[in-house]
């Protein structure tokens, strides 16, 4: 059980200095990001209050929430004081911020070219070490409805089925679809398989009346966009 008796115990400070009395009494903007964390925590170590603990891990990726975020469980619990209870505290609480993020860019998002389909993307599928495909749903206004992981595999390929991408827009009552996929290994251009599987995928949503905008190769800080290639 993740319990400490803390040296620098929280309870002995000075009770405006308390992130949680802290965060009453002068509202969530006046904390820093290790006083939320150490929130999370609750507790700390016999060494360490829970605002040096969140300190120390956030020192560790230079204070870059983006990068605490990539933090796996078995990362998190490389830190004394974290167990694995804590780390599933602090993962679930950073996902729903990436997704409330996500959420409000959506909601106000219209694709008006491969470069706003890549940025839109690019917080998914930067540094993976496998292949992830993703579609954009759009509605007629090329607004995005929503995006969806069709499937992951390995370093070398996934398989993307083309039954479940057409069920899913028209689940979601999609007019147009965009389709993603990374390749880690770093080749930018499409492969034969990438452009007979378009080729098939165009083909179904076309029966549907859904149009294919796009189909996008993620690298990293760079892309292939199929209809920026006339590839269509």
């Amino acid at each position: 059980m993740e319990k400490y008796v803390s040296i620098s115990s929280i309870k002995s400070w000075a009770e405006d200095d308390r992130p949680r009395e802290k965060l009453l009494s002068k509202g969530r903007s006046a904390l820093s990001d290790a006083e939320l964390l150490a929130i999370l925590f609750g507790s700390g170590t016999v060494s360490l209050s829970a605002v040096e603990l969140a300190r120390q891990i956030l020192q560790s990726v230079n204070n870059d929430l983006h990068a605490l975020s990539k933090l796996s469980i078995n990362d998190l619990t490389k830190f004394k004081g974290i167990g694995e209870a804590k780390a599933i505290s602090l993962i679930a609480a950073l996902e729903l911020g990436r997704r409330r993020k996500e959420l409000s860019i959506t909601e106000r998002l219209v694709i008006k070219s491969s470069n706003s389909a890549f940025v839109l993307m690019e917080e998914h599928l930067l540094d993976l070490p496998h292949e992830e495909f993703w579609v954009i749903l759009l509605n007629r206004a090329n607004a995005v409805i929503k995006k969806e992981l069709i499937s992951r595999g390995g370093i070398s390929g996934t398989v993307a089925d083309i039954r479940l991408i057409l069920k899913t827009a028209i689940e979601n009552l999609a007019s147009s679809i965009i389709l993603f996929h990374n390749h880690p290994s770093g080749q930018l251009k499409p492969s034969k398989e990438d452009l007979e599987l378009t080729k098939k995928i165009i083909e179904g949503a076309k029966i549907l009346d859904i149009s294919v905008f796009d189909h996008i190769i993620f690298c990293q800080k760079d892309y292939f966009s199929f209809a920026d290639n006339n590839l269509l």
